[in-house]
Order: structure tokens, then sequence, then C-alpha cells
């Protein structure tokens, strides 16, 4: 183990993904000192033996490296370079130190966050990661990384504390990349499985007969044969606890706003993923934030016609 993955870990962000993730890399025998802005956060850290701190500067200084889970790209941004006259975390750090976010964000600005880590002397590594509450809490994650190739080597006994699968995706901002794209995939293929349970449905086809067809045809995909939006048929998804997440909407609705800045930035014809993206703001802005992505099912069973 390299002496950067065997030093001590900053971790900063210490939500429903951070908090799990963070128990993980302690249970692993790693030495982390955390800071979460939410006072119940700590107190949760702490109860699962976590060493807490009173602030991220503190939790930075003589820390090898420095793993950041938070909301979005201007947090991290903000974190990196310091707000309000306040020295950001790159000036607190020792020279040298690997940033590691995990973070999802726009791709431009994991791109723009490495170049300020190496300017400023450090090493940098986006790993957004796959799996949600249940896979951080597992250890299960799968990790997508963007990092020089010496980074990714640091890095991997770190994510493998915490993920299942870690793939080395290419070079600064290649692991956003990936994200995005993945869950487009993921936003756009639960609409379609949800159309077609309503459909079948209307058409007088049972839940089970429709996933015993699609689950096993040219219509299998994660979205159906695992995250299936119907109770019964796969009694761990979060339809069968009334779509309590799992990945909740208003994550779903954050990537896809995310999948649509990386099309049109990129001027990728992307017509699925600009209309999974309005489907999934209206989702979370009418009810659907806190539930589990796969409940856009409802919102299509209650407008579909009587």
């Amino acid at each position: 183990m390299s002496d950067a993955a065997s030093g001590t870990i900053a971790f900063l962000g210490l939500g429903h993904m951070g908090g799990p993730m963070a128990v993980n890399l302690v249970k692993a025998g790693h030495q982390v000192v955390a800071y979460d802005p939410v006072p119940a956060a700590l107190e949760t850290a702490r109860e699962h033996g976590i060493a807490t701190v009173d602030s991220a500067s503190e939790a930075v200084a003589g820390a090898s490296v420095v793993l950041t889970m938070l909301p979005s790209g201007k947090h991290v941004l903000d974190a990196y370079r310091g707000v309000d006259g306040a020295p950001g975390l790159l000036a607190v750090a020792a020279p040298n130190t690997l940033f590691l976010d995990c973070s999802t964000i726009n791709v431009d600005e994991a791109r723009e966050a490495a170049s300020l880590a190496v300017e400023a002397g450090h090493r940098s590594v986006d790993a957004p990661v796959s799996g949600g509450v249940v896979g951080a809490e597992a250890g299960t994650l799968t990790f997508m990384v963007g990092a020089l190739p010496e980074d990714f080597e640091t890095v991997k006994p770190i994510l493998e504390h915490m993920g299942r699968r870690i793939v080395h995706c290419g070079e600064h901002g290649a692991g956003q990349a990936a994200k995005v794209c993945n869950n487009m995939i993921l936003g756009v293929s639960m609409i379609a499985v949800s159309e077609a349970f309503v459909l079948g449905e209307k058409l007088g086809l049972t839940h089970q007969a429709l996933f015993d067809v699609a689950s096993n045809a040219s219509g299998q995909c994660w979205a159906l044969t695992t995250n299936c939006p119907v109770p019964g048929p796969v009694p761990t998804s979060p339809a069968n606890r009334d779509y309590q997440p799992g990945f909740a909407g208003a994550l779903m609705a954050k990537d896809l706003r995310l999948a649509v800045n990386a099309l049109e930035s990129t001027g990728v014809d992307g017509q699925m993923g600009h209309l999974a993206s309005k489907i999934y703001d209206a989702f979370a802005a009418e009810g659907g934030a806190g539930r589990d992505f796969s409940g856009i099912i409802t919102d299509i069973r209650d407008k579909s016609a009587k």
C-alpha cells in the first residue's frame, strides 16, 4: 500500500452516501478524520467510531488523502478555492496531497477541480459512484475513476474498501463522463420500463407475466430486473417499500441535468436524455424528490387516461 493510501484520510461529506463509505474505511483499518456541516451527521459518524473535527480545514491538515462527497460542483470548487476570504482546502493541505472527489458533478467542473489541484501542487482523482445507499452500506459500490495511471494505483486500495468494482475510465474528468452517460441510460430505461408496465396494466397483463417475459427477452435491463418499478417480481426493489429510496428522484433529476449539460456542451443530439431530464424534473418538483426514482411509474399511471 502506498504512503498516501496508508496515511490519514480527511473525509468531507457524511450524508446518506458519504457516512457509510467513511464507516467502511474505518472498518478496513484506515485512519479517518471527518467533517460535515450538519451536526447530526457528525454525531452519527462518531457513533460508528469515526473521528470528527470542527472544520474542513482541520480535517485536511496533515491528511495524505482528501476525500470529498459533496452535493454539487460548486461545493467542490468552493471548498478547493475557499470563499469569503477563507483559505481553501488546496491552500491548507500539505504538498502533494491526493484530492479524491467522489461527488457527482459536471464533467467540466471535475476537470476544473483537477486543474486547480495540480496547479496548487497536489494530485487529483475524480471517482463518482454507482450503487446507492445500499451499496454504500454494503461496500459494494462501483467507482468510475478519472485519474493519471499512477494516481489510480494509489487510490485503488482505498476504493476497494468501499466498492466491489473499480473502473479506470481515463484521465481527469473521465470518471464523471462515465457516470453521466451511465445514469442517462438508467433514467431513460426506468421511464421506458415504467411506461411498459402501465401499458401492460391497460392491456390486461399481470405484472408477473410481463416481468417473466421482458426479464428473459430483449427488454431485459437493470431498471427491470433489479429496481423493478412494481411490487412483487423483485422482492428487494423499492416498489415493495412504497418507493423508499434507494436512489431518490431528486438525485436522478440532478444527474439528468448533468447529462443535459454534457449533451449541450458537446453538441450531441440527445433527445431522450433531454426528455428524461424534463420528466424527472417534474417528478421531483411534484412530490417525488424523496421517493425512489422508480416511483416515476406512479406519475405515469396518474397521468394516463382512465
